[in-house]
């Protein structure tokens, strides 16, 4: 139940941000954990400081008007949420997918303001996008929309001011699109002002691999409290992208099995163990999809269109594509098949639902602003190097990551055991965020 002092707000972020659900729902669940907070801290609940927080410091929507190998005009809408910058300048990924809108947008950079405060370095939350699809574009197009996007994005941008990174839809190849924008309008080579970057031009190694390899890194250390490891353990990954690959890659490196991965046409079960280097070559060299992989495998990969990959039995699962993806009914059925722990590799892909089932039966159960910060920790890494003109091993780097995540999960662990919810890591990781991002509020005034 929501603390009676909260739901004032709560009531007041639903009346005000209409039919955005998942704005909503992640709002709830941080507002959820904050009752015992306040009535520890009083102070938190002056000066509209939750208020504040809730409320973005700004939102931009803007159109993208672009030009296709037809010549057709097209026009997108392009999204910028900056959420809160008390730590440090806004910092959240870019999505480019048909499902965007504002609340998507508002919903991820509400998470990227409490995930950025838990990774202890100095930088705000933000988020943005568009509902542009780059699927099935040719690369002509993807560029043409990138420099249409970055023509009006890139004058709220700056090293100092906010800098997005990637996201669903968003790697490497559009990065560089926009980078290259923004450096031929605004005349300066400011590596700073974008994360990952290529490494030729100021990005940083791990970047790709850091959100995978994070969470895989934050689950091993959570297993590591019931004296469990991945060592033997069957694991199923949702999603077949960047962040689904490099946790397939690092579980292995664990000594886990991964049987199972997906995308949005259905999912691929190999009991075996999905071969890794197949899966990139399909994915990331073809740009193909999980059925691809499953025939280029042969007899020993089967895939099932559509259905549900929470039905294959595991020891741990790690959802890794999207929102809302792990439903109640899932989680259930995960519980039933004896599932230990399940690690967010998504923002956000279990319903409130799937995650009160998880606490329910005590599952390990790692949220996704804590089990999935590698990435813009890394990111931070990224803007450390490009800021010195330095740049570290892969080794070092990694090393750096490792201790960054094994730093969330101790803090979440101590966090949740301080207000009496000991292995409530969703409470702990709320909790941690909000104290963090609030100390600095309460510091910089009514601003």
């Amino acid at each position: 139940m929501l603390d009676e002092k909260l739901e004032p707000i709560f009531n007041e972020v639903l009346q005000r941000n209409p039919g955005e659900n998942e704005f909503h729902q992640a709002v709830r669940e941080v507002l959820d954990s904050l009752g015992a907070v306040i009535a520890k801290h009083p102070a938190y609940a002056e000066a509209a400081l939750i208020e504040r927080i809730c409320e973005p410091e700004r939102q931009i929507i803007f159109r993208v008007p672009w030009i296709d190998d037809k010549g057709q005009v097209r026009i997108n809408r392009g999204f910028r949420v900056q959420f809160n910058s008390a730590l440090g300048p806004y910092k959240g990924g870019l999505r480019f997918h048909p499902s965007v809108y504002l609340g998507t947008i508002k919903f991820l950079g509400f998470e990227q303001t409490f995930k950025n405060a838990l990774t202890g370095m100095p930088i705000g939350g933000g988020k943005g996008g568009s509902d542009f699809d780059p699927k099935g574009r040719s690369e002509q197009e993807i560029m043409r929309f990138c420099q249409s996007f970055m023509l009006e994005l890139h004058r709220h941008l700056g090293e100092y001011t906010d800098v997005p990174a990637g996201d669903i839809g968003v790697g490497q190849r559009e990065i560089g699109y926009m980078f290259g924008q923004y450096k031929r309008i605004t005349n300066r080579y400011e590596s700073g002002v974008l994360t990952g970057k290529g490494l030729t031009w100021g990005g940083s190694r791990v970047r790709t691999e850091a959100t995978g390899y994070g969470a895989s890194y934050f689950v091993e250390r959570m297993l590591g409290t019931r004296k469990q490891e991945f060592d033997g353990k069957k694991v199923l990954v949702s999603g077949a992208g960047n962040v689904a690959i490099y946790t397939m890659e690092k579980v292995a490196e664990f000594g886990g099995k991964v049987i199972a991965c997906s995308d949005s046409n259905g999912y691929v079960v190999e009991e075996n163990g999905i071969d890794l280097d197949l899966l990139k070559e399909v994915k990331e060299k073809r740009r193909g999809r999980v059925s691809d992989y499953a025939k280029a495998r042969g007899n020993g990969a089967k895939f099932i269109a559509g259905g549900r990959i929470w039905d294959v039995p595991a020891d741990i699962a790690m959802p890794s594509a999207t929102q809302n993806e792990l439903t109640g009914a899932d989680a259930a059925t995960l519980i039933k098949n004896g599932v230990i722990a399940v690690g967010e590799g998504a923002n956000m892909p279990c319903t409130p639902d799937a995650v009160h089932k998880f606490l329910e039966a005590k599952v390990l159960f790692g949220p996704g602003k804590a089990t999935n910060a590698g990435g813009v920790a890394t990111s931070a890494l990224e803007m450390q190097q490009n800021a010195s003109r330095d740049s570290w091993t892969f080794e070092d780097t990694e090393e750096r990551l490792a201790t960054i995540m094994h730093n969330i999960h101790d803090t979440c662990a101590q966090t949740a055991e301080e207000y009496g919810a000991a292995g409530n890591y969703v409470l702990g990781a709320n909790v941690a965020g909000f104290i963090r991002v609030a100390e600095a509020m309460r510091a910089l005034g009514v601003v």
